[in-house]
């Protein structure tokens, strides 16, 4: 077992009416004038947006707005943001959309305060001093940023798409209202939960296995996110399972799962590649490379694939033959992924075949240039990166 410090500072505000507290909150954290960030045109197609211009000219609060962000959140956005906070003289930055938006506001916050190129935090060749506020009106419950510590930016320049993590990045409050759900699109639905319960997975395969309370808390996390995805995608308007949903988010990624154990982050580092080359919805791309990755890495620790095979995924356990059982939970993932519409490899992810050239070079990115390994379970060489992604490619 690890000794550990866990640390999540977000207030989180959660229910029907939620957002009517927006103006309250940015001042309980001293914003004065806000960059109110967001995405494409469905918080402005909802109403969500304008309502939260109104609540915060109703509470007098200042504030500037920029839109545009888009998945795997792009650098020049945030440039551009930082840019328009400095000249505004903007002290808090609030996110409305996803995880997305959240990443990008994050990204802002951080440039703000930093005379330097904000990418160089994602580069590791610097680290912040300090960083504007940051909150969020969660709208797209998947990445958990909401109360995590970290943010993923994809720079156009290469299409390398790098995550920063630390804990100033940690948002001040989130809101949380399950009905801003309900329009989500089925695949969008079912993306976030496999990016949710993905990150709860990314802690659970460890060889850290005395820790069982957290152990526990992470299965329970993953059966009910499993339980509930069916539920809205059958009813779209089902309050109660979006709530459940877009709690699991917020569980699942911000520490509560990894306190104790070691965490792995391998498969979220390979997706990492995919949607920095082919732009793909992360969620879809975690679960075409996810399976690979098991299979690769499972025999680091058996017990722990058998355990969530039989645990999470209601694979009869066979005691006279733990590889087989492992592999049926593998396989039984699988089928859970098919069920709501996501891929388990990435010919079903890209609709074509990868070639040996765009795995090497994913290889190469994820390696930074051959020089870095990712994961924990198993650490990964190119070699073995390359490896997955044949395994993968389907």
């Amino acid at each position: 077992m690890k000794d550990f410090v866990y640390y999540a500072p977000t207030e989180v505000v959660f229910g029907e009416q939620s957002e009517e507290q927006v103006a309250l909150l940015v001042k309980k954290y001293g914003g004065t004038k806000v960059l109110v960030h967001y995405g494409g045109q469905s918080a402005v197609r909802s109403g969500l947006l304008d309502k939260i211009c109104d609540l915060l000219d109703k509470g007098g609060i200042a504030y500037v707005k920029l839109g545009g962000v888009v998945p795997n959140p792009r650098l020049s956005l945030a440039q551009q943001g930082i840019d328009i906070c400095r000249k505004e003289g903007v002290d808090f930055v609030l996110a409305v959309g996803g995880g997305s938006v959240i990443d990008s506001a994050k990204c802002i916050a951080y440039g703000v305060c930093y005379e330097g190129d904000v990418w160089d935090f994602y580069l590791g060749k610097a680290s912040p001093v300090s960083m504007l506020p940051v909150a969020s009106v969660l709208t797209i419950p998947a990445a958990g940023s909401e109360m995590s510590e970290a943010s993923v930016i994809t720079n156009e320049d290469g299409d390398v798409k790098l995550g920063y993590s630390n804990d100033m990045a940690r948002p001040k409050f989130a809101i949380m209202n399950p009905r801003r759900t309900f329009t989500l699109p089925p695949y969008q639905t079912a993306a976030g939960v496999t990016d949710m319960m993905m990150h709860t997975m990314e802690r659970y395969f460890t060889k850290d296995d005395d820790m069982d309370l957290t152990t526990d808390l992470a299965e329970a996390v993953l059966r009910r996110m499993k339980s509930a995805v069916f539920d809205v995608l059958r009813n779209p308007e089902d309050y109660r399972q979006r709530a459940q949903i877009m709690w699991g988010g917020s569980v699942a990624h911000n520490g509560l799962t990894g306190c104790g154990i070691s965490d792995d982050w391998a498969t979220h580092q390979l997706e990492h590649e995919l949607s920095g080359m082919f732009d793909v919805t992360h969620g879809a791309g975690l679960a075409a490379v996810w399976p690979s990755w098991a299979r690769y890495v499972m025999h680091q620790n058996l017990s722990r694939f058998v355990r969530f095979a039989v645990n999470v995924m209601d694979v009869p356990n066979d005691f006279s033959d733990p590889e087989t059982t492992a592999q049926k939970g593998i396989e039984a993932m699988e089928c859970f992924y098919h069920a709501i519409g996501m891929p388990i490899n990435i010919k079903e992810l890209i609709d074509r075949d990868i070639t040996d050239e765009e795995i090497k070079e994913m290889a190469r990115k994820c390696s930074r240039n051959y020089t870095a390994t990712c994961g924990c379970l198993k650490v990964l060489n190119a070699e073995d990166m390359e490896a997955i992604y044949k395994m993968a490619r389907g």
